[in-house]
């Protein structure tokens, strides 16, 4: 069960996935992998519209997402104009497949490294956390961020790297950041990654999701 806390902006979508065997034993089909490029023909588009309104959405509460603070999707769009979107795991593929042409930004986060209750949440003013393995620090306060019992893990800008997915991973928990300034397209965002997991051989679980 997620728990989320009303938002005037927020259309989370939730996808909980399990793979077959763990991530270090499964590639990203050929197929997959084509869409870590702009050109890919996928069945959805990023555009100036898409970017401006995330970032509107997590601007409520006052964080501000410029700079290195960027929504994660505007970095994926950066990179593979430059051609450099490769692949990482096969979770994590896909989910960059996915943000990529959605415009949408999305979080993926290994179960098993998370305890206690979860929940959807800004994060306290003065919160932080690493966000990859030389342990660099992004400020978290006022983002909406998942929470677990140690604290946030996981936002629309930077994932914490204790919760990331590993070889080892053999379940996660996707997190699609939408908002009501585009009102449908983080269902249609989810449907899309459903249909992709599926075809990659992954089981789908549906999540419950309650508003405190």
């Amino acid at each position: 069960m997620l728990q989320v806390v009303p938002h005037p902006k927020l259309e989370l979508e939730a996808i909980a996935v399990d793979f077959p065997v763990p991530l270090g034993e499964l590639s990203s089909s050929e197929a997959l992998l084509g869409g870590l490029g702009l050109d890919w023909a996928a069945p959805m588009s990023s555009s100036d519209e898409v970017r401006l309104k995330v970032r509107d959405l997590l601007r409520i509460g006052g964080f501000k997402p410029t700079g290195r603070s960027k929504p994660a999707s505007e970095y994926l769009i950066k990179a593979a104009a430059k051609g450099f979107l490769g692949s990482i795991n096969l979770a994590v593929d896909l989910c960059n497949v996915v943000s990529l042409h959605s415009g949408l930004p999305i979080s993926v986060v290994d179960l098993d490294r998370v305890g206690g209750a979860l929940r959807i949440a800004p994060a306290l003013t003065g919160s932080s956390y690493a966000f990859n393995a030389s342990g660099q620090l992004i400020d978290v306060g006022s983002l909406l961020c998942l929470h677990d019992v140690q604290g946030p893990c996981a936002n629309a800008v930077k994932d914490s790297q204790r919760t990331k997915t590993h070889e080892g991973t053999g379940r996660c928990l996707y997190l699609i950041w939408g908002t009501s300034d585009l009102p449908g397209r983080s269902a249609q965002t989810a449907t899309w990654a459903r249909e992709l997991l599926a075809l990659e051989g992954a089981e789908v679980r549906a999540v419950e999701m309650t508003v405190l």
